[in-house]
Parts: C-alpha cells; sequence; structure tokens
C-alpha cells in the first residue's frame, strides 16, 4: 500500500482505502472522462445476485406453507407494494413502479452490506490477484457520490417521464411556469411570476436531486470511515507490545458498529426507496 520500506501509517492507510480502481488518473474534482471501474463492476454483480434471489423466490415459491425464505420475500414484497399504493395512486403506473421500488430497495441493501465485509479482505484479495501491493479497490458503490447521484438522477427521468405522461407536455410546461405562485392576468406580471416559478421549480428539481444521493453516500461514507479506524486499532495492535489491550478493543468495537450497521444499510435502502415513492408520486400530481 505505503512504500515497500516501511508499514503505511495511519493516515496513508485510509487514503489508500479511499482510492478508487479507475480508468484513468482522475485530474479535477469533476471528471466525466474519470470512471471508477469498481463501483460499477461490484454495483452490476450485486445487481445481478439480487435479481437472481428474487427470482429464485419466485420461483420456488409454493401456495401452501410458505419457508423462512420465502415468507421474509413476501414479508418484502407485501411491505413495498403497500407503500407503493400509499404514494402511487394510479394504479397502471404502480406495475412498473412497485417493482422498481422493490428492486432499488434490494440493489441498495446489497450494496450497503459490502461495508460489512473486513475492510481489507476484497482489496488484499485484488492485489495478491493482480501482483500489485498498491493496487486500489473500493467494494462499497453506495459510499461512491458517483453511484448515489446516479441513481437519484435516474429518478429525477422518471419523475420527468411520468410527469410528461400524466399531464402531457403542454400540461407539464404550464406546472413549470405557474406553480409555485400561480399567476396574473396582467401580462408582465404573469411573464414574472412565470420566471420565478420555473427558477424555484428548477431549484426544487436539484434540490430533490442532489439531496437524495447526498444522504445515502454521506451515511455510508461515514461508515466505511468508522470500519477503517477500527480496522487501525487491530493493526496498532500488531505494530506495538503496549496495545495489547487493543484487540479486544477492535474486536468489542468492530462487533458493536457491524451490529449497528446493519440498522444503517437497511435504514438507508429504505429511506432511498420511499424518497424514490415520493418523488414519483409528486410528478402525478397537479399542483
Amino acid at each position: 500500500m505505503a512504500a515497500d520500506a516501511h508499514a503505511p501509517t495511519a493516515s496513508e492507510y485510509i487514503v489508500h482505502h479511499l482510492q478508487h480502481l479507475q480508468n484513468i488518473k482522475q485530474k479535477s474534482i469533476i471528471d466525466f472522462s474519470v470512471v471508477n471501474l469498481d463501483s460499477v463492476a461490484v454495483s452490476v454483480i450485486l445487481g445481478v445476485l439480487g435479481l437472481f434471489v428474487m427470482w429464485l423466490a419466485a420461483r420456488t415459491a409454493t401456495s401452501g406453507v410458505p419457508g423462512r425464505f420465502q415468507a421474509a420475500v413476501e414479508m418484502l414484497v407485501e411491505m413495498v407494494d403497500n407503500q407503493a399504493k400509499a404514494n402511487i395512486h394510479n394504479a397502471q403506473s404502480r406495475k412498473f413502479i412497485a417493482p422498481l421500488a422493490l428492486t432499488v430497495f434490494v440493489w441498495i441493501f446489497l450494496m450497503n452490506a459490502m461495508d460489512l465485509l473486513p475492510v481489507d479482505l476484497l482489496p488484499v484479495l485484488w492485489q495478491v490477484a493482480t501482483g500489485d501491493s498498491h493496487a486500489y479497490l473500493r467494494v462499497v458503490p453506495t459510499a461512491d457520490l458517483s453511484t448515489t447521484l446516479g441513481l437519484s438522477s435516474a429518478v429525477l427521468i422518471l419523475c420527468f417521464v411520468y410527469s410528461i405522461k400524466i399531464k402531457g407536455l403542454g400540461g407539464w410546461a404550464h406546472e413549470l411556469v405557474t406553480a409555485p405562485f400561480g399567476t396574473s392576468k396582467n401580462p408582465v406580471f404573469a411573464l414574472i411570476l412565470g420566471v420565478v416559478n420555473l427558477l424555484m421549480q428548477i431549484i426544487e428539481y436539484v434540490a430533490k436531486t442532489v439531496s437524495h444521493g447526498m444522504r445515502l453516500f454521506g451515511n455510508m461514507y461515514a461508515g466505511e470511515l468508522v470500519f477503517m479506524l477500527i480496522a487501525l486499532m487491530g493493526g496498532a495492535a500488531a505494530m506495538s507490545l503496549s496495545g495489547v489491550l487493543l484487540p479486544v478493543g477492535h474486536i468489542i468495537a468492530g462487533s458493536i458498529w457491524a451490529i449497528f450497521h446493519i440498522l444503517i444499510i437497511t435504514l438507508q435502502a429504505f429511506i432511498f426507496m420511499m424518497l424514490t415513492l415520493i418523488y414519483l408520486g409528486q410528478a402525478h400530481e397537479a399542483h
């Protein structure tokens, strides 16, 4: 990770673990030519895994007394369906949005759950596989801002699609310049209000999209950092005879945080799914 001549310091260890496997070296804060290959690969693999698990549940479902696996999946599907009915009042739209919400929940939960793996497990295996002790690999896609903003941007596009589908292009365009402050019969005031309304609508869409993605990213990024700090406790114990109690603290802190983090990863997946349903439900409503 650091130079071969010495062990990495705590800061070098964390900085190394926060680097992505990328197609090219990033040259600026915003660089759309850069692709975080690790986030893409892990998210695709987990997406396929999630689809396989749900397909397997549907394939093995029986009408009799369900097993534990089938019961758990049925509870999950029922929960998502109830939330979809509460937020999407168009039955035709729910045929697509309800399965979408279920997919979002399962996919984000699996991506979040990668944080529960030992911090160095997959990165070290990747370094061994590539023969490069400096190889980078991050395995929590939702701790990557590109992933979370990509997901929230996809939700934004769906909001546009359903706004046009439900209200028509003209109806949606009229809403953009008349909500939330209405309009006026006076042409001058109508123009001023139209510009103000449009700016407010743009700000609302941008704010919802950014906050939607940033909330998930912030929580998972913070969780990843805490796991790295806990991992450093074990490393410090290995490097110092005076730190004989650190392994105990490492195990206790790691176990407590992992148990608590199970709640976090589930809650964040649920919140992202709920906000997706709420935003798509708003796209069906007329101001």
